[in-house]
């Protein structure tokens, strides 16, 4: 799966599902300050990721993940 498939995935289930403002999603977007992503959406994330990745989120695995990029930089690393 390439990078765009990755951000088009990640982009639309944080819109339909966890409900986020779609012109706050950008790469430097911070999660939580920027999108509003709180602890309650993050239990819905884990189950969309891995519904829709086939992976599970490792919580230490997220340390310094904090913006919408590096979120989806995790997501390459565990799908190729």
């Amino acid at each position: 799966m390439d990078r765009k498939e990755i951000e088009e995935k990640v982009k639309n289930f944080l819109i339909e599902d966890i409900e986020v403002d779609e012109e706050k999603i950008v790469p430097d977007a911070k999660l939580k300050d920027d999108l509003g992503i709180d602890s309650l959406d993050f239990v819905d994330i884990v189950v969309l990721v891995n519904n829709k990745f086939g992976f599970k989120i490792k919580q230490e695995e997220m340390v310094g993940v904090d913006t919408f990029a590096k979120f989806c930089d995790y997501i390459q690393t565990k799908v190729n």
